[in-house]
C-alpha cells in the first residue's frame, strides 16, 4: 500500500441520530418558497461540501493503493451518475478528485464520467426490473474502475439490481458512493462502499433530493414537512 494512503471501512461515515431534530431554519438561508414546507436543515450545505472532500480524498487514496506511484499502470476510472437526485453531489466529488489529481505531484487517475437514469415503474407499478436508461453505450466500462455515484440508498433494492445490470459490461471492478444512507426497517443489508452520511427515517430533500421534482433548488438537505407534501403533491 502506498504511503499516507488509508484504508476506508464501511462504517466510516458521520451518523446523524434519530432524535436530532435538525438546524432552526432561522439560522440559515432558503428560498421564501421553502421556507415553510421544510421542517429544519438536517445537513447544511458547508458539511456536504466538507464531508465530499473527504469521500474524494478516500477514493483517490485507494485507487492509487492499488497501483502505486506510477500513474501510466492505473487502470481508468469511470464515474457513473445516476440521475437525477445525484447530480449535485456527482459534480462536487468529482470536482474534489479532480483536485486530488492536480495536487498530486506523485501520482494521478485518468478519470471520465457517463451519465445514467433508472426506470423501475410502469404506469405507476414497480416492474421488479431495474432498467437503465440515458446513456449511449456502457460497454466502454469493460476493464475499468467503476464508481458509480448515488444521492441516497434507501432498502438498497434498486442499487442491488444495478449493480448485478452493470456486470454484463465486465468492468474490473464496481463501487458505489452514497451521500445518504437511510436507516430504514425495510434496508435489505446493503451498504455502500463510501458513505457520507447516514441519516434517519425520514423524508428529506435539498441539495438536488426532490420530492416529486420539487427542491431539487435547495442547497441544504433539509426534512420535509406535512404541509411541503400536500402543496407538492403530484395532482
Amino acid at each position: 500500500m502506498a504511503a499516507g494512503s488509508e484504508v476506508v471501512k464501511k462504517e466510516d461515515f458521520i451518523s446523524i441520530p434519530d432524535d436530532f431534530e435538525g438546524y432552526s431554519l432561522d439560522m440559515f438561508c432558503l428560498p421564501l418558497h421553502y421556507e415553510d414546507k421544510v421542517n429544519s436543515v438536517l445537513i447544511p450545505k458547508g458539511i456536504i461540501m466538507d464531508r465530499t472532500e473527504r469521500l474524494a480524498r478516500n477514493i483517490f487514496q485507494e485507487l492509487v493503493a492499488t497501483h502505486g506511484p506510477d500513474a501510466q499502470a492505473a487502470t481508468p476510472l469511470v464515474c457513473l451518475c445516476v440521475l437525477k437526485g445525484g447530480y449535485q453531489f456527482f459534480a462536487d466529488l468529482v470536482e474534489f478528485i479532480t483536485k486530488c489529481n492536480r495536487v498530486q505531484s506523485t501520482s494521478s487517475i485518468q478519470m471520465s464520467v457517463d451519465f445514467i437514469r433508472l426506470k423501475s415503474y410502469e404506469n405507476d407499478e414497480s416492474t421488479g426490473n431495474v432498467r437503465i436508461i440515458g446513456s449511449d453505450d456502457l460497454s466502454s466500462l469493460a476493464g475499468k474502475n467503476v464508481l458509480v455515484v448515488e444521492d441516497i440508498v434507501d432498502t438498497g433494492r434498486t442499487m442491488r439490481k444495478l449493480l448485478s445490470c452493470l456486470e454484463q459490461y465486465k468492468p474490473k471492478n464496481v463501487k458505489v458512493a452514497s451521500l445518504l444512507v437511510k436507516r430504514t426497517p425495510l434496508s435489505t443489508g446493503y451498504r455502500p462502499d463510501y458513505i457520507g452520511f447516514e441519516v434517519p427515517d425520514k423524508f428529506v430533500v435539498g441539495y438536488a433530493l426532490d420530492y416529486n421534482e420539487y427542491f431539487r433548488d435547495l442547497h441544504h438537505i433539509c426534512v420535509i414537512n406535512e404541509l411541503g407534501k400536500r402543496v407538492y403533491a403530484n395532482k
